[in-house]
């Protein structure tokens, strides 16, 4: 009778020495299973670190199952692991990466934590159960409302790619919160000066020496935010998304948007990546960014990006971006997209033509104007002219402007008068 197997176990791996006593490895945990050694490359007293490898190993040996069954039989961690095979099979293709530096992929790394916070919650019920009252108290666990709503698109996705799948055929709602109300923060001309200043002059501050008692810091010759100073002028000439500004390159290749600077286009969407409802349309690039554009390529023509960090493209700005804004001083609630709300808030406020700056800014004209309609100089001006526009002769003779809360009030004439 074959051995019962005892499952995927942790285990210390002895130092192995040579035959002169010279260590060659060093003690580390490994995962036993049925015979297969799995390095967690955790040391002897790295004990958590090496529990949590060996819980990761074990999600990924779970096969969800591929058939139809009705919603109370199946686990909504099945619906989960499929749905994220899936996205992640699509966001390696689109990124062009393996899945061993997959996690260095802002939008992975983000996908991956939040069907972890779904799985942590949802995981052990039954699709069935899914109704608004369990994605009520989903949202009041998670405190966030917009996180919330976040997180259930994802769920609802992960539902809907399930029935597509043809694994279920009931009818499973996720019921969401309700939007949170648009963000306006933007930058003035004289904020977006300070903060790209900031970034330009910057020098990293480093201890001058290494007595311990010695805390005081010297600027040194290192300037960590020049990249970022790019990236600011970027976003606010062009309103592009964070994404496709880290992958502008002057240098035509997949993975990259592409900026002819010959003839002054942006092609925003990434080479080999499919269209998604980001929109990301090919513009024209303004005379002055276009002349800042062309300046960095003669400085450095080996550069195969435009804003790079030591030779190397940058995956997200926001930790410098939150370094930046705290130097300037420019207040709270400044991210890099809000360089997108400043470009918007700017083409509205030099009273650009609404549909031109929709297309320019890749948002529909609906978005552009509930969002940012109000800074237009023509916002409402012909409701503003004409409710204090007086009428014809006919309409003056029977009414009287009446100074009552600021309404023409019309009122019986007196026949004794």
């Amino acid at each position: 009778m074959p051995r019962r197997s005892k499952g995927a176990r942790l285990q210390l791996k002895a130092t192995r020495r040579d035959k002169n006593g010279k260590v060659t490895h060093q003690a580390t945990w490994i995962i036993r299973d049925n015979g297969r050694d799995v390095s967690t490359g955790c040391a002897p007293d790295e004990i958590a670190v090496a529990e949590e490898r060996l819980r990761d190993y074990i999600t990924s040996k779970h096969s969800p199952k591929r058939r139809v069954r009705h919603i109370d039989d199946i686990a909504i961690a099945d619906v989960l692991s499929i749905y994220l095979d899936a996205q992640l099979d699509k966001l390696r293709s689109r990124f062009n990466v393996h899945f061993e530096n997959e996690d260095t992929i802002p939008e992975i790394r983000k996908l991956k934590k939040r069907i972890e916070r779904l799985n942590d919650w949802w995981g052990a019920k039954m699709l069935g159960e899914v109704n608004g009252e369990a994605c009520r108290s989903y949202t009041k666990k998670r405190c966030q409302r917009g996180g919330a709503r976040r997180d259930l698109e994802d769920l609802r996705a992960a539902i809907g790619h399930h029935a597509d799948e043809g694994y279920h055929r009931e009818i499973v709602k996720v019921s969401l919160p309700e939007k949170g109300e648009p963000r306006e923060k933007w930058l003035t001309r004289s904020d977006a000066a300070k903060l790209i200043w900031t970034c330009w002059r910057y020098r990293e501050m480093q201890k001058g020496s290494r007595q311990p008692l010695n805390d005081i810091k010297v600027p040194t010759s290192k300037r960590p935010l020049r990249h970022l100073a790019r990236f600011i002028l970027l976003g606010i000439y062009s309103g592009t998304r964070a994404g496709a500004i880290a992958a502008a390159s002057p240098i035509s290749a997949l993975g990259r948007s592409y900026v002819d600077l010959e003839r002054g286009r942006y092609y925003r969407l990434k080479q080999g990546a499919a269209k998604t409802n980001k929109r990301q349309p090919t513009v024209p690039i303004p005379v002055r960014l276009l002349a800042h554009l062309r300046r960095w390529h003669r400085i450095d023509p080996e550069a195969k990006h435009f804003v790079e960090y030591n030779s190397k493209p940058v995956n997200s700005v926001k930790t410098a971006f939150r370094t930046a804004v705290r130097l300037a001083g420019i207040g709270p609630g400044i991210s890099p997209h809000t360089l997108r709300h400043t470009a918007a808030t700017w083409l509205m406020q030099r009273g650009a033509d609404p549909w031109q700056a929709a297309g320019y800014l890749g948002m529909s004209l609906e978005v552009l104007l509930n969002t940012y309609g109000h800074h237009h100089p023509d916002y409402l001006s012909d409701a503003v002219e004409k409710i204090a526009k007086r009428g014809p002769a006919g309409e003056r003779k029977e009414h009287v402007s009446g100074a009552v809360s600021g309404a023409v009030i019309p009122m019986k004439r007196n026949d004794s008068s």
